[in-house]
């Protein structure tokens, strides 16, 4: 039996020792989502023959990720298909990238399907495309940004500092109330998992800025690295009667942003239209095509 144990803070050194030097950009790997979302995924973690191996649940049905980790893949695969056979249920890995089912394809010939997952393909974007808009692809939204400044020449951006989160929460409540949250059980685990990322914020390593016009908040965000070269911004949150405020906040956490990472993943858009359509508009370097990996 493979000694799986419930993800916790404790656990970042360990994760990420696998993960900062690796070449996989996915957000599933950022330890901020790993560990704020482990009430929804009921998240565990071991490790085995040099991998780093992620149990976790989704609607009560269990699924792996795909190990991390260097060496030969195929023994720690067939320790997890094992795994899932002794306890009863199937086997699969969800969130799989299209090189990586290569991969396993090459080691398991014709041994798995592989299910494209659009919804949760994730977008992962040039930083320095965010933070300079260079380029006639991106007139509008150098267009938005100079509107804004025009608009609110007095704007302030700074730093997400733990003082700050309490007004962070103040206007999450009332993008709530706008956005129906009761009625939305997606909207809510979000809430929830901001929630705790933020009351956790230095433990987990999160960067973040806090937009204000007028004196008052205007937006915020913040994220996390996935790896050494590329980070996730986890949430990005607006007040959407301050026209433009998410095109700023996404353009100054761009340029605030350490400049050591590449990327920037955005993560993915659920499958809803106005979310996949701002998500291209800024131009994606990758879409990170995700599979569901099952045994035939």
């Amino acid at each position: 039996m493979i000694d799986f144990q419930p993800i916790d803070l404790e656990d970042k050194d360990r994760v990420q020792r696998y993960t900062m030097h690796g070449k996989r950009r996915n957000c599933d790997l950022s330890f901020a989502n790993l560990y704020g979302w482990r009430f929804l995924y009921r998240t565990e973690i071991a490790e085995l023959d040099g991998f780093l191996l992620f149990r976790f649940y989704v609607e009560d049905e269990r699924a792996y990720m795909m190990p991390v980790g260097t060496g030969n893949v195929a023994p720690v695969i067939e320790a997890l298909i094992e795994d899932a056979r002794q306890d009863g249920v199937p086997f699969r890995l969800l969130g799989v990238c299209t090189d990586l089912c290569a991969e396993l394809e090459e080691a398991f010939p014709g041994r798995f399907t592989f299910t494209s997952d659009r919804d949760y393909s994730d977008y992962v974007y040039l930083r320095s495309d965010l933070a300079m808009l260079h380029g006639k692809k991106f007139q509008p939204k150098r267009n938005h940004i100079n509107k804004f400044k025009t608009s609110y020449p007095d704007y302030e951006y700074k730093p997400l500092t733990p003082d700050l989160i309490p007004e962070c929460l103040r206007l999450e409540s009332l993008w709530c109330r706008a956005n129906d949250c009761a009625e939305n059980e997606a909207l809510q685990d979000e809430r929830r998992f901001m929630t705790v990322a933020l009351s956790h914020m230095e433990e987990l390593g999160l960067t973040g800025g806090v937009l204000h016009v007028n004196g008052r908040i205007a937006a915020f965000t913040f994220g996390a690295p996935i790896n050494d070269k590329t980070f996730d911004t986890c949430v990005e949150k607006a007040d959407t009667d301050i026209e433009g405020s998410y095109t700023m906040i996404n353009y100054e956490f761009a340029n605030h942003i350490p400049e050591q990472y590449i990327y920037v993943n955005r993560e993915e858009d659920l499958g809803l239209e106005g979310l996949r359509k701002a998500k291209l508009s800024y131009q994606p370097e990758t879409i990170l095509e995700k599979h569901i990996v099952e045994l035939r």
